[in-house]
């Protein structure tokens, strides 16, 4: 093949990705670029047209703001704990959904639904069915079996807990369709071959399904921690950040600090620091499943 033929090959791969890149660059890159900028700067409410560069100043309050590393310890134990309650409940259900089941279309149907719903709608949901007033459905449960009515939106303790419930119970249909396509694609000839061999349920399952799982293991985990580290609408429709701060997020306090409050080059720095973070766990999320799939 000539270089002529070679080069318009290329070209015509560019101008496809162009609308893509165009859009890449507009809505992340000039955005991010513009963020880190305006992150060295003393742009505010109170300085709206004489901005001046103050260095790293934003940087250094914003690591000795202990409003903000709470919100790095909320955003950190909500992404870690729904990550892995959706995928934990996921895979085996998953497992369940893939059998020759009569209702298996419907039950699919019903476990996926959730996903379908706005994030508000079900954090309104889960508002009225954590309330302990009289028609709180999970209080009137509890007080059925003979315990005390429980606070869960507003004890400062079980508040982002509550909240965690909630997203894992909306997100684990979705998780678990990702799940089916792939075991879908494995070979009935490796479970086959297992059951001459007399491997029971648990083997087949721990030497044949779970291995040939990573390719999705890798996704949903990567996405569900990624996803995680931006919660902010479940936390807004559940709690607002409260009682006090307890499930105040990293990107619910940019927003308050940012827009809200008119600290637009504090919330700046928030914005950029966030990234990094979600870029660091990332990568060592992508890491450790390497490590895994390499033993």
């Amino acid at each position: 093949m000539n270089k002529p033929k070679i080069f318009k090959r290329e070209i015509s791969y560019v101008l496809l990705l162009l609308p893509a890149l165009l859009i890449y660059c507009t809505f992340f890159i000039i955005p991010t670029l513009k963020t880190a900028l305006y992150s060295f700067t003393n742009w505010s409410d109170v300085h709206p047209v004489v901005v001046k560069f103050v260095g790293l100043d934003n940087y250094i309050a914003l690591f000795k703001d202990s409003l903000y590393l709470t919100g790095i310890k909320n955003t950190l134990i909500y992404a870690v704990l729904a990550m892995l309650g959706q995928n934990v409940l996921a895979i085996p259900l998953a497992v369940f959904l893939n059998k020759k089941l009569k209702t298996k279309n419907l039950l699919r149907a019903a476990f996926f639904l959730p996903a379908v719903f706005s994030v508000l709608v079900i954090g309104f949901l889960w508002n009225f069915m954590y309330s302990p007033s009289d028609f709180g459905l999970i209080n009137q449960l509890v007080v059925a079996l003979g315990f005390e009515r429980i606070n869960f939106l507003g004890d400062p303790h079980l508040a982002l807990y509550s909240v965690i419930i909630a997203s894992v119970w909306q997100w684990v249909g979705y998780t678990m369709v990702i799940y089916l396509a792939n075991l879908q694609s494995i070979s009935t000839d490796y479970y086959e071959a297992a059951k001459i061999d007399r491997a029971s349920g648990l083997q087949m399952f721990r030497y044949i399904t779970l291995p040939l799982l990573l390719p999705a293991i890798t996704f949903n985990t990567v996405m569900g921690m990624i996803n995680g580290m931006k919660v902010f609408d479940i936390v807004y429709a559940l709690t607002g950040g409260g009682p006090g701060y307890s499930t105040e997020t990293i990107v619910s306090l940019m927003l308050k600090k940012g827009l809200s409050e008119g600290f637009y080059s504090y919330g700046a720095a928030f914005g950029i620091v966030f990234v990094i973070l979600v870029g660091i766990i990332t990568f060592i999320h992508i890491s450790l499943i390497k490590m895994w799939e390499r033993r």
